[in-house]
């Protein structure tokens, strides 16, 4: 019979567990009892994280250099970070240490938190040089030197520090561009240390934390722990969906006993009342599913697996007779666009045009480097007369616009979409491609584009993820851009017609 649902208790140890074995001593409980003397008292689950993260070796090295702690929603991981911080600060020594979140404010209220236990404390406080909370920095340093600094990610964030501790909360939304930005900050530290804390995947934008996660199922699997790395989960089961006769649980939406082995802090700061609510407001849509019971979408790390668009559904729309398409396509718009490499390694001109009812994407011009761009694009602006070029102008590409948009060049302006124009061009060619509205030429650069294409997070949608090695990705960007412009509102531009294809 199932227990009292306001008598349950979350489990206090996690589903899923991995941990180096290898350890001499741990900090975890000199951690604690520095945040309970800060007024931040930790609930048993909180204290088994820091004891297990903060465990050392014989030689002094941590024992994990990677902590993830992968736990529903409103359960407390803010506890952890703070401890974590407070210990690093105060305890531990460390010079620098980086707090990034997904989004800036996330990381300013994780500021005011750690701000108030800090100065609540007497002992703490007259340690602290100063705190900065405004629009250039938002941080706390100590008389010694040492300082902790809030950040939100991007591409460039954190790069130039030397990090002995990275706390990545929001690691949902962790992908390659992040953390190229911020790994390398570690390297010429003696004794680095990465945390991760977040809830349950959310598909393509958790690509870092789908790899701890790999890694940890595989430690699992083996029977061997992952050498470096403290893995932590609170979820259920999503493979089991209900129990043998006289089973008294199992894990589905409406069990109890599932809500307490995925929250730990549920009867602490988590009534079951208000699972109970939640649960009813939220349905059978997957959320309730995802954000209390930590049942993730997690993609693949593999480059050649198509993770956004299959390859076969790609492939599918390839149209192989060159000259039927340029004969169905006398007249009728045609829009350019223009992307690059992060590195400025490669750019690609591709265009799109109206054809059998949908729209057809080609790459124009594909070479190394960006010399050739301009002259190219004054060419075929007046072969083709376009009724726009698209230049991302938060990209690489942005260093043609001033150029392209010279009476002796272009002398017209370039259309540069703002952040929810790009998030509503990748929507589209995504719909697109779904519903057999796009054709293309298979050609090699775009189908290797795709081939290694990722999203990432932009506001409460997505866009092309741009930097992931190996992945020349600027003509997949270039032709969802063009694709865009055929809709976009611009002043049309008088010229010829496309009559045939490049």
């Amino acid at each position: 019979m199932l227990a009292e649902p306001e008598t349950l208790r979350g489990a206090q140890r996690p589903r899923l567990f991995t941990a180096p074995t290898t350890f001499l001593s741990s900090a975890g409980q000199e951690a604690v009892e520095l945040a309970a003397h800060a007024g931040l008292d930790l609930m048993p689950w909180q204290q088994h994280v820091l004891d297990v993260g903060l465990r050392e070796r014989e030689d002094g090295q941590w024992a994990a250099f990677e902590t993830c702690v992968n736990v529903p929603r409103q359960n407390g991981k803010g506890g952890i970070i703070e401890a974590r911080e407070l210990a690093g600060l105060f305890l531990l020594g460390e010079r620098l240490i980086i707090h990034s979140a997904h989004e800036f404010k996330t990381s300013r209220v994780a500021f005011q938190r750690i701000q108030s236990l800090i100065l609540g404390c007497p002992d703490l406080r007259k340690r602290v040089r100063r705190m900065l909370n405004n629009t250039t920095e938002t941080s706390i340093t100590l008389v010694t030197g040492q300082s902790l600094q809030f950040i939100a990610r991007s591409g460039g964030s954190g790069r130039g520090w030397t990090g002995d501790c990275n706390i990545l909360d929001e690691a949902m939304i962790l992908g390659d561009d992040a953390m190229g930005a911020l790994m390398p900050t570690m390297s010429a530290v003696p004794n680095p240390q990465l945390w991760y804390l977040g809830s349950a995947g959310i598909g393509h934008p958790s690509v870092q934390l789908a790899r701890l996660r790999r890694r940890a199922l595989a430690a699992l699997e083996a029977g061997e722990p992952d050498p470096s790395l403290a893995y932590f989960e609170w979820s259920v089961d999503p493979h089991v969906d209900e129990c043998p006769p006289g089973c008294s649980a199992h894990d589905t939406a409406t069990d109890p006993e599932a809500w307490a082995r995925a929250n730990p802090s549920l009867g602490y700061l988590i009534t079951p009342e208000f699972v109970r609510n939640e649960m009813a407001s939220l349905g059978s849509s997957g959320i309730f599913e995802r954000e209390r019971l930590g049942v993730g979408d997690y993609p693949s790390d593999d480059a050649d697996t198509w993770q956004v668009i299959a390859e076969e559904a790609w492939r599918a729309l390839a149209v192989a007779d060159v000259q039927a398409v340029a004969e169905a396509r006398q007249t009728g718009p045609v829009a350019l666009s223009i992307d690059m490499t992060p590195e400025r390694s490669h750019t690609a001109i591709c265009a799109a045009f109206p054809y059998l009812g949908g729209v057809h994407v080609t790459v124009v011009d594909h070479r190394p480097g960006g010399g050739w761009v301009v002259e190219r694009a004054k060419e075929l602006h007046a072969k083709y007369g376009p009724r726009c070029w698209v230049v991302d102008p938060a990209s690489p590409a942005a260093s043609f616009i001033p150029e392209l948009e010279r009476p002796e060049a272009l002398g017209v302006e370039v259309v540069k979409p703002k952040a929810r124009d790009v998030a509503a061009s990748c929507g589209q060619f995504y719909d697109a491609v779904a519903t057999q509205g796009l054709t293309h030429f298979d050609d090699a650069p775009l189908a290797s584009a795709l081939a290694g294409a990722q999203k990432r997070a932009l506001g409460d949608a997505w866009a092309w993820a741009r930097r992931i090695p190996s992945v020349d990705i600027s003509p997949l960007v270039a032709g969802t851009l063009a694709k865009w412009g055929l809709t976009a509102e611009v002043q049309e531009q008088p010229g010829d017609i496309l009559s045939s294809v490049w």
